[in-house]
């Protein structure tokens, strides 16, 4: 058991809809330490799955369109094999990521024994223009509402993020949609995990948006995530 703890493999889940232009590069850049990277083909109508298994990742496929549904897909796949100290990288798909800083984001959970780690893009580098007025509103906005009814501090629901397998399961996602990240940042203060941010670099994605970069999709997305911060309450 000891073994088991100092040695905990990583896992990564990244959910991808129409990112065959962005993909490869994702997938090139994580580090050698990841055991295996699983990419959630999710109903994508380009060759995403394609150019992901052609660079080595596991390729799942997921119909049912929404960010929570292709992460939960993941996590299903993985639950046959995973340790409860296993650790698991959520990284999106369009490149805005730095999926090198995997190294960087898992650290505090294998040498300080934190459950969670949040990468913030608010405390880190981030090119300009690659986050949108309603994008750095909207993370202010849930912050500091989280902080008032849960007493836990975040500067972002970035999806860049890390959290050991036992911790996951402890707080028991069900979102399928917009409300994924701050459903998790929620649930962790309720529960109190142990959970820190570190800052992450941020750079343009490959593509467009289809949450920020659409009227409805911004709409749709500000309305879950406050919807998920209330009734977690």
């Amino acid at each position: 058991m000891n073994q088991e703890k100092q040695n905990p493999l990583i896992y990564v889940i990244i959910p991808a809809f129409n990112e065959s232009k962005s993909i490869g590069k994702v997938i090139a850049d994580i580090p050698e330490l990841v055991t295996e990277i699983i990419v959630v083909d999710n109903a994508s109508t380009d060759n995403t799955g394609d150019f992901a298994k052609e660079k080595g990742a596991t390729v799942l496929r997921e119909n049912r369109m929404g960010y929570g549904y292709s992460c939960l897909k993941g996590m299903d796949y993985i639950s046959k094999k995973v340790k409860q100290n296993d650790i698991i990288v959520f990284l999106d798909g369009d490149y805005s990521d730095f999926p090198a800083e995997i190294e960087l984001l898992v650290s505090p959970i294998m040498s300080s024994g934190f459950d969670m780690v949040i990468g913030s893009r608010v405390l880190g580098e981030r090119q300009k223009g690659s986050m949108l007025f309603q994008q750095i509103a909207g993370n202010w906005l849930a912050t500091t509402l989280i902080k008032l009814f849960y007493n836990a501090h975040f500067t972002d629901l970035g999806p860049f993020r890390a959290i050991t397998w036992n911790a996951l399961q402890q707080i028991n996602m069900k979102d399928k949609t917009f409300g994924w990240t701050v459903e998790m940042q929620v649930k962790a203060a309720k529960i109190k995990l142990k959970f820190t941010e570190i800052p992450v670099s941020y750079r343009k994605r490959i593509g467009v948006s289809k949450v920020s970069g659409t009227i409805k999709g911004t709409i749709l997305a500000g309305y879950k995530i406050l919807l998920t911060i209330f009734k977690n309450i």
